[in-house]
């Protein structure tokens, strides 16, 4: 894995969190008790129940380490210091899409948090790269592999 610092806007850091809770308490016991049922059936060597509760047991632990790398990783960007003048990850921006007339509100996000169905997008991405910096009334354009649209900046909020 990368050193990259990983950023995250506080509710995304509450998000990591309260996954990182719900797996250690919860899910963690949840397995180790299909994996006990399993084990009461007898031999392991043709029981698809314990193969199953033993995978999920991986996936589980696997995500566990994922999500306690993002937080020893991470950078929490600080609210006070986004601007509501400029485009900058943590704010909330609604544009307009030129070429089909449509308004559209992103949330700038570090690409840990990135959800394209609620809207949130990367820093990193082709969209979040070209609104970076932009301020109300600029029109950006964007790099898409039909070619390039463009988004006029109509107005930037603080989540």
């Amino acid at each position: 894995m990368t050193d990259k610092e990983i950023i995250l806007t506080k509710q995304g850091l509450k998000k990591v969190e309260d996954e990182l809770d719900e797996l250690k308490t919860v899910k963690r016991k949840e397995v180790a008790e299909k994996i006990k049922q399993a084990l009461a059936f007898g031999d392991i060597s043709e029981n698809s129940e314990y193969d199953e509760a033993k995978n999920e047991q991986a996936q589980v632990e696997e995500r566990i380490a994922k999500l306690e790398m993002i937080l020893r990783k991470a950078r929490v960007v600080d609210e006070s210091e986004i601007s509501k003048d400029v485009v900058s990850i943590g704010s909330t921006v609604k544009v307009v899409d030129l070429e089909f007339d449509e308004e559209v509100e992103y949330t700038i996000v570090g690409s840990a948090e990135a959800d394209p169905y609620e809207l949130k997008i990367s820093n990193e991405s082709p969209v979040g790269k070209a609104l970076i910096g932009g301020k109300v009334g600029e029109i950006v354009e964007v790099q898409i592999p039909d070619g390039v649209t463009k988004y006029k900046i109509l107005e930037i909020k603080i989540q």
